[in-house]
């Protein structure tokens, strides 16, 4: 067992005062530290302080239960997936719970989705025969029904909503022959890049097999997967209908599935924190004939504010449970920073192909 896994594997004994005096500090701690590096953390919960006393706080309950119920639902999902690739493994749902909240809290802090891509690291650190192409592949798994549920909604909206294709994808259509262009020599880029690493690929798709496994039991995939994914999503629902409620804005089926398409293409899109502006931008819009723009950017804000903060806190609590302190801070610390080496790999890659396309265009202007 490597050092990193001993770590993971450290007793999980209860709570104990020393603890909880610990984590009071740490608190304090980081709580200075953001003020010295600039960020107003203060005011940031003066913000949500003064969200939520402005609302029922039977409104802010219930949204708290419903994100919790999806938290915990989705990670349920990932539980099955992963005891089925990995059924020697011993992972226990607590920790699968743990990373996956601790994703969910992370994503709402940084840009581009590092939480996710830690999250998957994560999971390769607790289970010892686990590759990154088996979890990615489990990834693919557990996105099926999202994906298939979200193409449901943007058909819907499309359909439902005139001209929300032209709003939603408006560079696209501008553009179209360039979407092509751009489209065609992905595909072949793609190609020639499988062609060079077939050997390798063929032992991805080994490990990948294995993090995909539970598709080989039809039952236990729709009920262990699908079911709780379906909750999940259910959940999601409702707390876009609890904040609206709480604003005043009138509860529709309709209503409701125009801010899930706002917020999806939202998330895909936005490169800040948790979709940070990119968010409130889209539900405004999602929203404009319904309600007041100024109206619709509260109901956006608070619904981001009281999310984001339960979502950390919930994280901190679970990561704690499952890890203990010493356990939680390394696996999450030493995932992120793998998650950060990855990203800039990723980045640089495509800086340098870029650099490649514009000196060879440089070139053959030249000759």
């Amino acid at each position: 067992m490597s050092t990193e896994q001993a770590v993971v594997a450290a007793p999980h004994g209860r709570f104990h005062l020393h603890r909880l005096l610990i984590f009071a500090l740490v608190i304090v701690v980081i709580g200075a530290a953001a003020v010295l590096f600039g960020w107003d953390i203060s005011g940031w919960f003066k913000h949500l302080w003064d969200t939520i006393t402005s609302i029922s706080l039977g409104y802010v309950l219930a949204a708290i239960v419903l994100v919790t119920v999806q938290t915990t639902t989705t990670a349920m999902a990932w539980y099955s997936i992963l005891r089925f690739g990995y059924p020697n493994s011993n992972v226990r749902w607590i920790e699968v719970l743990a990373c996956y909240s601790a994703a969910v809290a992370l994503n709402s802090v940084l840009p581009a989705n590092l939480g996710t891509l830690t999250m998957l690291l994560m999971y390769t650190s607790i289970i010892v025969a686990a590759t990154f192409a088996g979890i990615l592949a489990g990834f693919a798994v557990q996105k099926i029904f999202y994906s298939l549920i979200g193409t449901a909604g943007y058909i819907y909206l499309f359909l439902t909503v005139g001209g929300s294709f032209d709003v939603q994808f408006k560079l696209i259509t501008e553009h179209t022959l360039a979407t092509v262009i751009l489209l065609a020599a992905g595909a072949m880029l793609v190609f020639l890049v499988a062609r060079v690493l077939r050997e390798r690929i063929k032992e991805w798709w080994q490990d990948a097999k294995v993090g995909g496994q539970v598709l080989v039991h039809p039952r236990a995939y729709f009920g262990r997967v699908v079911f709780p994914e379906a909750i999940s999503w259910v959940g999601g629902l409702g707390i876009i209908a609890v904040f609206l409620a709480a604003y005043n804005i009138p509860v529709s089926f309709h209503t409701i599935m125009r801010v899930v398409a706002g917020n999806s293409i939202a998330n895909v899109t936005s490169v800040t924190p948790g979709g940070a502006g990119v968010t409130q931008g889209f539900n405004v819009l999602s929203l404009k004939g319904i309600t007041s723009a100024s109206n619709a950017n509260a109901y956006s804000i608070a619904q981001q504010l009281v999310v984001t903060a339960w979502g950390l806190l919930f994280a901190i609590v679970v990561v704690v449970r499952a890890f203990g302190w010493t356990g939680g801070k390394t696996l999450v610390s030493k995932s992120y920073g793998q998650a950060r080496e990855k990203s800039s790999e990723q980045s640089a890659a495509r800086k340098a192909k870029r650099e490649a396309r514009h000196h060879a265009g440089t070139t053959g202007d030249a000759v």
